[in-house]
């Protein structure tokens, strides 16, 4: 069993053990809870963005300073364009973040998954929370994008529960008669998705999930020996993330303490998932084959 195999394994199994758990204990506070998992939405999970450096390099061939500049400069310009969008066009923002999520999210699965069975995985985490959650999530997405933009979405969402929950129990059956252990993860990212708060959830997805798979990948990829080398190359772009992150939380000074979290949180997110889709998502569709170095 390969690393990735063995690391969606254990993240099945983690999954499901904090479905379990978080049916039978009782919730931390609400803004502790926030601020505990955002926390770790950062440390943990925003991380294997921060080694893009590593496919831009050998895709784009870059060697200078200037190359280099070039590159930061573009990726720089998609990121300030997703928040520009979230300032200017709060429905349409959250729509895209939802729609991007989805997209990126599927890339996760093993090689030779259905399509339509990858988004309903993708999806599953920020559709299934739907079904408890209804007043929670409306009241996150009010935080982040506003009431109005956040009622607009929530019905779309509501409708979509029960045709995705069926679509990807299909979707399980499916796999489970080809490969178990994506069958494996499906199930328990529907489980987790449907039973845990959706903040949680999502955390453990994005986190033990869909960043650990994309460092794993990344490592591959990178055709070195030592872990070492991913952690300098995510040292810069992380404290770049760090500084950005300081500048937010001073801007929305006036913004109540729950609401900036969220917006410092997702819409970061959603600003650094646009450029790393362009990038990332090449090296996917190349089935994560480095190319020749240029």
């Amino acid at each position: 069993m390969n690393a990735e195999r063995r690391q969606g394994l254990i993240f099945g199994c983690v999954a499901c053990l904090a479905a379990a758990a978080s049916g039978a204990l009782g919730r931390f506070p609400p803004q502790l809870e926030l601020i505990v998992l955002a926390a770790l939405i950062l440390v943990l999970g925003v991380p294997h963005g921060a080694m893009d450096t590593v496919f831009a390099q050998r895709l784009y061939g870059l060697k200078t300073a200037w190359d280099w500049t070039r590159f930061t400069v573009g990726y720089l310009a998609l990121a300030g364009l997703v928040v520009a969008a979230w300032v200017w066009a709060p429905t349409g923002f959250l729509v895209g973040f939802l729609l991007i999520s989805v997209a990126h999210f599927s890339g996760d699965s093993a090689e030779g998954t259905p399509w339509v069975a990858r988004i309903l995985y993708g999806g599953a985490v920020l559709v299934l929370p739907v079904w408890r959650h209804q007043v929670e999530m409306s009241g996150l997405f009010g935080q982040l994008v506003g009431p109005e933009a956040a009622g607009a979405i929530m019905p779309v969402l509501g409708w979509l529960v029960w045709p995705w929950a069926l679509g990807l129990l299909v979707a399980i059956g499916e796999r489970i008669g080809r490969d178990r252990l994506t069958a494996f993860e499906f199930a328990a990212v529907g489980v987790l998705s449907f039973v845990a708060p959706p903040l949680l959830a999502f955390t453990l997805f994005f986190c033990g999930m869909h960043g650990a798979r994309h460092i794993l990948r990344a490592f591959r990829y990178s055709g070195r020996d030592s872990w070492r080398f991913l952690g300098l190359v995510a040292l810069l772009p992380m404290i770049g993330v760090a500084l950005a992150s300081a500048a937010a939380w001073v801007f929305l000074k006036d913004t109540p303490l729950d609401a900036r979290v969220l917006q410092i949180v997702f819409v970061g997110l959603a600003a650094l998932t646009v450029p790393h889709m362009v990038l990332v998502e090449r090296v996917r569709l190349m089935g994560w084959i480095r190319p020749p170095a240029a």
